[in-house]
């Protein structure tokens, strides 16, 4: 789960962590106030949308001016003229795709006196199962282009679980940022302070781009994006609280109500399949065939039939989708549910493109007769490989 910039700074205040002050608003109205409120002379209004690159962002609408998602405004009505400007429009940037996300929320934040900008983030490394840092002396908009034509001004250390943060983490960021004095010493409790954060809220992801120093050389985070395991929100309901819908894809959205991992992706071909790992491969071989999948959808080892009946409507629901490949190979799930599912949904909603069927494993052969005789238009398939390559044929002949 993603949530916005300040909400990602609230918590990191709580965590002594240096963040400027700042208010979030959802009136243009608001603006003006909110930005008295702040100490100024500058001010920063941003827009607050579950994306990144919103600096170099562009509006659709011609009257939301020029200038991208994060704007710098030298007096309070000029802060509420630039959020009369972003509130309600669609903010379109690298990570939103040409669709882009309307802007329902600002965030107005006292401006900072910027002497040098760094990279910084904190993430678990599933091949060590450890915290991962990794810093940069080059933050900023461009830290994409860094990664690319640059990598070794990428330093990247990880945290061992059984020592926790210990202060020579702290030196390594801070020989990584090239920091002395003052400024390094700074670095090492801010690493401390982040590490304390990522553990306490089981977060996935913080990025802090860019970690300026300014010019009274002190370190601030100026910008946090967070990202947390859902799989630990039940510890949190606080953070839970947090999330905004509005920023999430609806199929998802409606999935993660019946326990389904979805993923929308920008293909045309929707995939139901058990397993995670299976649900790759089904997307690669797509691929392999000429298509592209338009989700990754694992309904799980043990799904029922209301599962799939869901996980088939949420498929269907996608304009995009112009065929649809069920891949089921049962063991704790039985293929006569799956069958019995998608002939519910196919019932209910009923199949305007090609679906090809392939089953294997427990029951498969009884899961086979519940399709074969449901009368409908479904293409059987032996195994993935002819699957693919007939639902592939189906979406072109059709």
């Amino acid at each position: 789960m993603n949530i916005h910039e300040y909400q990602a700074k609230a918590i990191l205040r709580d965590f002594d962590v240096p963040v400027a002050q700042g208010v979030a608003i959802r009136d243009a109205a608001e603006a003006e106030a909110a930005a008295q409120s702040l100490p100024g002379p500058v001010y920063v209004v941003k827009a607050q949308i579950h994306a990144g690159g919103r600096g170099k962002g562009t509006f659709k609408e011609a009257e939301a001016g020029r200038a991208g998602g994060v704007r710098l405004a030298r007096s309070p009505q000029e802060a509420a003229a630039e959020a009369a400007k972003m509130l309600g429009k669609t903010l379109v940037t690298v990570q939103t795709g040409a669709a882009g996300r309307q802007v329902n929320r600002l965030y107005i934040e006292d401006g900072s006196a910027v002497a040098k900008e760094f990279y910084l983030a904190l993430l678990l490394d599933r091949t060590t199962s450890e915290v991962a840092f990794v810093a940069s002396t080059e933050g900023g908009m461009s830290i994409e282009e860094v990664a690319r034509q640059t990598p070794d001004k990428i330093i990247t250390f990880s945290v061992d679980p059984a020592t926790g943060i210990l202060p020579h983490h702290g030196r390594t960021l801070a020989a990584a940022l090239q920091l002395t004095g003052e400024a390094a010493q700074q670095a090492v409790s801010l690493a401390q302070k982040l590490y304390a954060a990522f553990l306490a809220k089981d977060m996935a992801l913080l990025e802090i781009n860019p970690l300026i120093l300014d010019k009274n050389n002190m370190l601030k985070c100026l910008d946090a994006k967070i990202g947390f395991d859902d799989n630990a929100l039940f510890r949190h309901p606080d953070i839970a609280a947090l999330r905004d819908e509005s920023e999430e894809d609806p199929k998802e959205t409606e999935a993660a109500k019946h326990d389904l991992s979805y993923v929308a992706l920008d293909g045309t071909i929707g995939c139901m399949v058990n397993g995670a790992g299976l649900a790759m491969a089904t997307m690669d071989i797509i691929k392999l065939y000429g298509a592209e999948p338009a989700n990754f959808l694992d309904v799980g080892g043990g799904a029922t039939a209301d599962k799939v009946t869901a996980a088939f409507k949420i498929i269907t629901a996608d304009p995009h989708v112009e065929g649809i490949l069920v891949n089921i190979f049962g063991g704790i799930m039985k293929c006569d549910v799956i069958a019995e599912g998608v002939i519910a949904a196919v019932q209910e909603v009923g199949l305007k493109v090609p679906l090809v069927v392939r089953l294997e494993g427990t029951n498969v052969e009884l899961g086979k007769a519940i399709v074969a005789d449901s009368g409908l238009n479904v293409i059987a398939a032996d195994d993935l490989d002819d699957a693919a390559q007939k639902i592939v044929a189906a979406v072109k002949k059709a």
